[in-house]
């Protein structure tokens, strides 16, 4: 349970229609499989204590007896048993019939929560025997809660709250799993049995994973399968396990057995507090005490408690706690080591274009508002510049305006290398933009003899000094055409302050500002694979296959000397490190977890650490640039700019967040890379 991860599973268990007995044994051999396995919430499918398709035997006394019976001996052999375990079976109450399931933890029965939601329709008769349930909560002779607003809460762990709902209660219009997730609810079982039907499937995973989405929750849906009566039906034990959306776990149909994962819950909590419509259950709490009373709640409620229950009330909701042992999870869960970029192709190549075209967007009103018909931009050979001139010419298309507007410019200086000034040029030429050549040698060298710069000395400043001339050069070639400078910084240089401040750092509208690294390589390759130029297409392939580098020292050799990544690390662990920084609100504990799995053999645990490091570092101290950035288009789930998605100081201290990492191991090697263009 470390870190928020709950490992969870659902079980279909091969049952015998209308025996009890067999079902409890086949029930018990999967909760020691489960338990194997460390899995701390175990969901059964609906009614699986009898078998769902028992019809009118539901009625009959001694089935409705057996089944009480053999929760009673699942009670008394998972007493030793560490898990919220959760089974299906009918309950007479009041003369009445309910289709419940049963909550257990640690041989004692926690509560009985009824189905509401009865299908009479198509080869449903569920209302023939069985009665809908309600939402109040009332107490049995044995001090059990009956209701469907239960909430089982964890006390070692608080953020997991687990409620549970039943087929379905799933399928209506407004499920009782929206009102217990308003309550607090960070994980909802639902007992199944859903037949199965030609798309039946697809139907039912798209609408586990939206209702987790919507809800922001995990869910573990358990149906019914081989065992069932075939009279009629045929029951396929479609086991799903989703989180906010995705779908973590998956059973094969038609074939019984376990799926397990680990769901997330304070990834959940942090998404419901980012999430500012989401209701606050926090009033809903000040009307319960969490002493064991039901102070605020009606009288009706706290006259049928018995003395000695325990439990309190959240809003509508009664809480009954139980208890976990706390140990670390092991986890089965993947971690995408490209979380910006789809691992399937045609997702991919589907979201490049989108993302071009938003870009494109934002660009094309900028330039339709202000009336401009000319755009500068400064290309160097690079991926970042390609890609910024790919937007604009896109842009320049979908206005009708000619691309001779594009007043595209190398600057060649000191560490300018052959391969990427032909490459620029190329470019520029295949594209059917204004090519213009300004040479910074010589004005640089000026500017240096100025300031009492050491041509010898390449320090911060023998670079700064030469991204600083090329953004003037561009300003004042877009204030003599009457056009805008285009930024072609990225997402992972703004995360990690690798601009030069007022340098490369600054334009009059940044079309890559919030495109990370990792993703810009694939819109490049995506545009290079359908563009229909063969030249352009293996120019683009070229760029793609040149280090980054900002060419800012004298090569060796002709060859690039200054290699990015070098300095500040691999952008793939950046950009990961990013994205579970600001999108999952991990902490950097967390973060080295996940990604020493993620990236185990390809980067060492100590690798892994050092460049963690570097980032934090860097992300705070780097704050005072992406204060003052220009505008520029959203095109994902995260992003930097101080006018929407991070509203930071600059003079924030990241000791915390330095001082877990320091818990671990420090690397031996130094963790302060050059200075260079930091400042």
């Amino acid at each position: 349970m470390k870190d928020g991860f709950i490992k969870v599973a659902a079980a279909t268990p091969d049952v015998v229609v209308g025996d009890c007995t067999a079902n409890a044994d086949a029930i018990l051999a999967l909760i020691r499989e489960m338990e194997g396995e460390h899995a701390k919430i175990m969901v059964f499918p609906e009614l699986s204590l009898t078998g769902y398709t028992c019809h009118d035997l539901f009625l009959q006394d001694l089935l409705i007896e057996q089944a009480k019976n053999q929760l009673q001996r699942i009670l008394k052999e998972t007493e030793h048993t560490d898990a919220l375990i959760l089974v299906g079976l009918p309950w007479e109450l009041r003369g009445k019939l309910y289709n419940v399931a049963a909550v257990m933890n640690r041989g004692r029965l926690l509560g009985l929560v009824p189905k509401k939601n009865l299908p009479t329709y198509n080869e449903f008769y569920e209302r023939r025997q069985f009665t809908p349930g309600h939402e109040n909560v009332e107490w049995l002779g044995s001090m059990v809660p009956f209701g469907m607003n239960l909430l089982f809460c964890c006390e070692e762990v608080p953020r997991l709250k687990v409620a549970a709902e039943l087929c379905e209660d799933l399928w209506v219009p407004c499920p009782p799993s929206i009102s217990h997730a308003a309550c607090g609810a960070t994980i909802i079982a639902n007992l199944s049995a859903s037949n199965e039907m030609i798309g039946k499937d697809t139907y039912r995973r798209g609408l586990v994973c939206q209702q987790s989405a919507s809800m922001i929750c995990g869910y573990i849906y358990a149906s019914a399968g081989e065992g069932e009566s075939t009279q009629d039906l045929v029951f396929g034990g479609h086991n799903l396990i989703a989180e906010n959306g995705t779908l973590l776990a998956e059973s094969r149909r038609f074939q019984n057995g376990i799926i397990y994962s680990e769901i997330d819950v304070s990834r959940l909590t942090a998404e419901r507090r980012r999430t500012s419509t989401y209701p606050d259950f926090e009033t809903a709490c000040a009307s319960g005490s969490q002493d064991g009373s039901f102070a605020g709640k009606t009288a009706a409620l706290s006259s049928t408690m018995p003395i000695g229950a325990s439990g309190w009330v959240l809003g509508d909701h009664v809480c009954i706690p139980f208890q976990l042992h706390e140990e670390k999870t092991e986890l089965t869960r993947t971690f995408a080591p490209h979380p910006f970029v789809p691992e399937d192709p045609a997702t991919r190549n589907q979201r490049c274009e989108e993302i071009l075209t938003i870009q494109a967007m934002g660009l094309k009103k900028r330039l339709h508002h202000i009336h401009a018909s000319h755009a500068v931009i400064g290309i160097s050979g690079g991926l970042d510049s390609t890609l910024a001139l790919l937007v604009t010419v896109k842009a320049f298309d979908m206005l009708g305006l000619s691309r001779k507007g594009i007043l595209a410019v190398t600057m060649p200086c000191f560490g300018t290398t052959d391969r990427t000034y032909q490459n620029a040029c190329t470019l520029i030429q295949e594209l059917g933009v204004t090519f213009r050549e300004i040479r910074l040698n010589e004005s640089v060298t000026l500017h240096f003899r100025d300031i009492g710069q050491d041509m010898d000395r390449h320090d911060v400043t023998y670079e700064n000094g030469q991204a600083r001339e090329r953004t003037q050069v561009l300003m004042d070639l877009a204030n003599q055409a009457g056009g805008i400078v285009i930024g072609t910084g990225d997402l992972s240089e703004l995360a990690l302050g690798w601009a030069t401040y007022n340098g490369d750092h600054m334009s009059m509208y940044a079309v890559n500002c919030s495109v990370p690294k990792t993703l810009v390589r694939h819109l490049v390759r995506y545009y290079a694979d359908t563009c229909g130029e063969e030249k352009l297409s293996a120019i683009l392939l070229d760029i793609l296959d040149t280090p980054v580098s900002p060419e800012l020292l004298p090569p060796e050799n002709g060859v690039i000397s200054q290699k990015t990544e070098d300095l500040v690390g691999p952008y793939e662990l950046h950009d990961y490190f990013l994205y579970y920084m600001l999108r999952a609100e991990f902490t950097p504990a967390k973060i080295y977890r996940i990604a020493n799995l993620t990236f185990a053999g390809k980067y060492s645990e100590k690798t892994i650490l050092k460049w963690l490091r570097n980032f934090y570092r860097r992300f705070f101290s780097q704050q005072f640039k992406r204060s003052c950035l220009p505008d520029g288009p959203k095109v994902g789930s995260v992003a930097l700019s101080p006018r929407g998605d991070l509203r930071m100081p600059s003079d924030a201290s990241a000791r915390i967040w330095i001082d877990e990492i320091d818990k671990f191991c420090v690397p031996e090697e130094s963790l302060e890379e050059s200075a260079r263009k930091h400042s």
